[in-house]
């Protein structure tokens, strides 16, 4: 599941480099700004892509801010259920 639209990137299963890529493409086209958004057990995989892109590729690239909720979704019986959510906003 990863779209970007408004220097957006949404972390999913894929391999974690196709998601360095592309916030590493976003920065390469001009954007200041990528957020890095993920959910669940996907996490962890969005911190690790945005030290990655730190580390490796945009170097100058700084972590302006870190947004964590919890979000409320509906599951299979028709309660809901509690997903942790987070937003890392990469600036350069």
């Amino acid at each position: 599941m990863e779209r970007i639209e408004n220097n957006t990137v949404y972390i999913g299963r894929k391999p974690m480099m196709n998601y360095v890529l592309a916030v590493v493409s976003q920065f390469n086209v001009g954007c200041e700004n990528v957020v890095i958004k993920a959910r669940g057990k996907s996490i962890s995989r969005a911190v690790d892509v945005a030290e990655i892109v730190r580390s490796r590729y945009v170097t100058d690239a700084k972590v302006r801010e870190v947004r964590i909720a919890t979000e409320h979704l509906p599951d299979e019986n028709g309660d809901t259920t509690n997903v942790s959510s987070i937003e890392i906003f990469l600036v350069r």
